[in-house]
């Protein structure tokens, strides 16, 4: 793996804030910051200060200006590439610690909000993906937050959650300061339920809520004992997956998802029906993390 955050750049203010939010990530762990910009057909009209590579939009070469200007320790580079938006990005990104990319806000059309070339680019890549939006809370300048950030938020599933997946989120929140919510969606305790016993269905769904949440919590003994410092909190929802992680990402500076990889080789890259819910709806940043 290289040394290097990858971000797509467009000279959009998403491409922006992408931009902006991957060199505070890069800086925070020591990383070179790789900004990459796609066009295409045939790449020409050489620029020497991109060591062989073409000549970047003006919107563009003013973004990495900015970069290199306020953060003048940070090791930039920034190419242009010829292909397929999504591809590309996702080859590009193949050996890298992670992959930012600007997505819209809310709009007229929430179902666009992330766009066919996100959506491709985060079901194809091998690394972690972090979609930005410009107008999200996630502080995304480049003088970070005036107040504490939100917490990272991370949703899991299964009685044993994915490793990669609570690695990222546990890092990040260790790496910026934040607290953690770990979530999960469970549909067990929504009842109603048969029983004899003098009990009813409020007191029978808050027992089996607490057991889940006691389940839970045990299952991140061990993340909590190797990170002691992040503060963590274990949450047991009986809403959809989805609808948990975007309400929850109101106050949010991240929220974390797994995607897992295809079971059959020839079988395409692909999102979940939650993954794609969550990034066309979210209100904050959002990673999506491979696994298997």
């Amino acid at each position: 793996m290289s040394h290097s955050v990858v971000v797509g750049i467009d000279g959009s203010a998403q491409s922006a804030a992408a931009v902006e939010w991957a060199a505070l990530e890069a800086r925070r762990n020591g990383l070179a910051l790789r900004m990459v910009h796609v066009a295409g057909g045939e790449v020409d009209a050489l620029d020497p200060d991109l060591g062989g590579g073409s000549a970047l939009p003006g919107p563009v070469a003013e973004i990495r200006d900015r970069i290199t200007a306020e953060l003048p320790d940070l090791a930039v580079s920034c190419e242009i590439i010829p292909g397929n938006p999504a591809h590309a990005l996702a080859a590009t990104a193949r050996r890298a610690t992670m992959l930012v990319l600007g997505s819209r806000g809310l709009g007229g059309f929430a179902d666009l909000l992330v766009g066919s070339v996100g959506l491709r680019a985060t079901a194809r890549a091998a690394c972690p993906v972090v979609l930005v939006r410009a107008d999200s809370d996630g502080g995304t300048g480049t003088d970070g937050p005036a107040a504490a950030p939100g917490p990272v938020v991370v949703g899991v599933e299964g009685d044993r959650p994915c490793d990669a997946v609570l690695a990222f989120a546990f890092q990040h929140a260790a790496g910026t300061g934040a607290a953690l919510r770990v979530m999960e969606s469970r549909d067990t305790f929504r009842g109603p339920y048969a029983t004899a016993a003098p009990v009813d269905q409020r007191e029978i769904r808050e027992s089996l809520a607490a057991a889940e949440q006691v389940r839970l919590q045990d299952a991140l003994t061990r993340w909590q004992d190797k990170f002691p410092k992040v503060r963590t909190e274990a949450e047991v929802c009986a809403w959809s997956a989805s609808r948990m992680l975007v309400e929850a990402s109101r106050t949010a500076s991240l929220v974390v998802l797994g995607r897992r990889a295809p079971k059959h080789p020839m079988a395409g890259p692909r999102l979940g029906a939650v993954a794609q819910s969550v990034l066309h709806h979210v209100h904050s940043p959002v990673a999506v993390v491979p696994h298997d």
